[in-house]
């Protein structure tokens, strides 16, 4: 009867910890039986979930009940309460009922201690997935860490770094980057890869693979700062014919311009420390601060939030669909 608890804003980590539950408990040829993907957003759907629990699977492997922005831990109504209480410990022994939320559980609630006491029992079985802050670099260092460790890759510090200041805590284009270093480092060692051996992913190869893209959204971030919006244009442009992602470049750019941002603010504080600073601005290298300083001098932080702005009004454009090349006109002009 095990109950999985599932939290956090990494949403890429806990969808692929989701993947890995359905492929162990679910039979792919009782899967339109077993599985049951529900939204507990609708209090009749949550209640779907409580009455599936109940149901052991059909056929062979587990029963699977998923319950995506579960409202049992984070606040719900009495009655529905009052009945995930009554069915959690009736839950039949292969069926598993996943209950996941960006939210930590609110402890207070009776829910949230009976969960509390099934996990103690190794009934239930609790899942975090949660973000690193912006300004949190050690945070950021374990996050790149442990999906390296998941993907069976040891990574040098120095390269850990470099994806950080490139990507940010990002962790599906963390994943997405590493599989393809770790295909260059392959390339380069020349054989084949023993199972229990593992690839190192060095610093030079970050460089080698990542540089080429970040540097040229950089440009467009530069000509940005320069408020020369038709030369950006024209990068962007150029990028996006060669096939990359439109929110790669904006990922870029905002990580550019939010640290860029941060810098222009503490400066205006009269902060000095460049160690503190980094820390803040969520930048891995502090030397990064002096080079960062010439950037923006003689420019406003009016000036740098006016274009955050603009960074974040072609996101929200692209998140709705918006064509890529009309989003940057947009916004831009």
């Amino acid at each position: 009867m095990p109950i999985h608890l599932i939290w956090g804003e990494d949403h890429g980590s806990s969808e692929r910890a989701i993947d890995l539950l359905i492929k162990k408990i679910i039979d792919p040829d009782w899967a339109s039986i077993n599985l049951s993907r529900l939204d507990g957003q609708d209090s009749s759907l949550a209640n779907q979930a409580l009455e599936e629990a109940l149901t052991p699977p059909l056929g062979n492997g587990g029963r699977l009940i998923l319950l995506k922005k579960s409202p049992f831990l984070n606040g719900c109504s009495i009655e529905l309460a009052s009945k995930f209480e009554s069915i959690a410990k009736q839950i039949p022994e292969k069926t598993h009922l996943l209950l996941i939320n960006n939210n930590k559980p609110d402890k207070r609630l009776k829910t949230t201690k009976l969960i509390q006491d099934l996990i103690k029992s190794q009934k239930a079985f609790e899942h975090k997935f949660e973000l690193p802050s912006i300004w949190d670099i050690t945070g950021q260092q374990k996050l790149v860490e442990k999906i390296a460790a998941s993907l069976n890759l040891e990574i040098e510090k120095d390269a850990i770094n470099y994806l950080i200041e490139s990507i940010g805590n990002d962790s599906n284009r963390i994943v997405s980057e590493l599989k393809k270093l770790a295909l260059l480092e392959e390339s380069k060692l020349k054989k084949d890869i023993g199972i229990n051996e593992k690839i190192i992913i060095k610093g030079k190869s970050v460089r080698e693979l990542i540089e080429g893209i970040t540097t040229n959204s950089l440009e467009i971030g530069n000509c940005l700062l320069e408020g020369n919006y038709a030369k950006a244009i024209s990068r962007t442009d150029s990028l996006l014919d060669k096939g990359e992602p439109a929110l790669k470049i904006i990922a870029t750019l905002s990580s550019q311009i939010r640290g860029l941002l941060w810098v222009s603010l503490l400066e205006s504080e009269q902060q000095r420390d460049v160690n503190l600073i980094a820390k803040q601005a969520g930048i891995a290298n502090p030397k990064r601060i002096y080079v960062m300083r010439k950037q923006i001098k003689g420019k406003s932080t009016k000036f740098l939030i006016d274009l955050f702005s603009k960074i974040l009004a072609i996101e929200a454009l692209l998140k709705k669909g918006a064509i890529p090349k009309n989003a940057f006109r947009d916004c831009l002009f």
